[in-house]
């Protein structure tokens, strides 16, 4: 005789577990990182290197002084340090790095319960935080392929701050800027690989990155513009890596769709009337802090709950 067994929900479980999804985040990171490192030099692996380190240190004092279970083996602070040092100039003091890499962890992330708690994207938190504070020094790129030129850093503005580049140069990524959003080739090859393995939909980034392009099309007429307008800054790393985040972006696909048209509105505004040409890390921060009310509109109801204004009138 079989016996019938009960047993709480989930009743259907993944083989695909919170380190699988992070190290496919690692290895669709990995052109962007093997491109910066041609594009910067040796100093823009020893940036990603620390502040990976950096992270993952963090990580297991803060869990280890509160006592919780400690989650490094999850990877997830490595993705944290990867994106982080993506976001920042190469040229960068390593200390700063350091703050950022504890804003990320500390504040960000494990003040708030840990992964798939915090509210806001870590990485682009402590971006903005660095921006913010070491403004200067944020805003300070280096010429590609500087280190073959005989001079220690060469400054270069990015093609939002007035430099001048070449589509196929922003494509490539032989432009200044952050060490990790130059190359949008290296980008997109990540970005197709989390799609094809499905641990992102297409459907934020393709939003984001098409309402920029919209707009500036609409803005400027010149489609060789509106080209250089997603090509440029660190749209494509963001729209890819950081507003594709589980924890911090909407659930569901009306949600996505949102979100991402969101940030491209929210990026183009900055670009266009902000003091800053860069719009995306402070597109995505508002973002998530909306994505609990866009859940909350575009989340199905489970099946059977009653509707609550109805309910009310029912008890009346």
């Amino acid at each position: 005789m079989s016996k019938l067994i009960i047993e709480p929900s989930p009743h259907i479980r993944s083989a695909v577990t919170t380190q699988k999804i992070m190290l496919t985040v690692i290895i669709a990171l990995l052109p962007a990182l093997v491109a910066s490192v041609v594009i910067f030099g040796l100093r823009a692996l020893i940036m990603t290197v620390v502040c990976c380190a950096c992270c993952v240190l963090f990580e297991w004092l803060t869990r280890k002084i509160m006592k919780r279970e400690n989650t490094v083996g999850d990877l997830s602070a490595i993705v944290t340090g990867m994106l982080l040092s993506f976001n920042l100039p190469v040229t960068l003091p390593l200390y700063m790095a350091v703050i950022g890499c504890f804003v990320a962890i500390v504040i960000v992330k494990q003040f708030f319960g840990g992964l798939g708690k915090n509210f806001a994207n870590p990485a682009i938190t402590a971006r903005i935080v660095l921006m913010l504070s070491f403004t200067s020094y944020m805003t300070s790129w280096a010429e590609p392929f500087y280190y073959n030129k005989g001079a220690e850093a060469l400054t270069s503005s990015t093609p939002l701050a007035g430099g001048e580049a070449g589509l196929l140069d922003m494509f490539l990524g032989n432009t200044g800027g952050c060490l990790g959003e130059t190359c949008a080739l290296a980008l997109i090859i990540g970005g197709i690989f989390l799609v094809i393995t499905k641990v992102i939909s297409p459907a934020t980034p393709l939003c984001f990155i098409g309402t920029v392009f919209l707009l500036s099309l609409v803005s400027t007429g010149d489609i060789t513009q509106a080209t250089a307008a997603i090509l440029s800054g660190g749209l494509m790393l963001g729209a890819i890596f950081m507003a594709t985040d589980y924890a911090t972006t909407p659930l569901t696909l009306p949600g996505k769709l949102i979100f991402g048209i969101g940030c491209g509105l929210i990026t183009m505004l900055i670009r266009s009337f902000g003091t800053m040409p860069e719009g995306v890390s402070y597109s995505i921060l508002l973002m998530n802090i909306l994505t609990p009310i866009i859940d909350r509109f575009t989340v199905p109801k489970a099946f059977g709950a009653a509707d609550k204004k109805r309910r009310v009138q029912d008890d009346k």
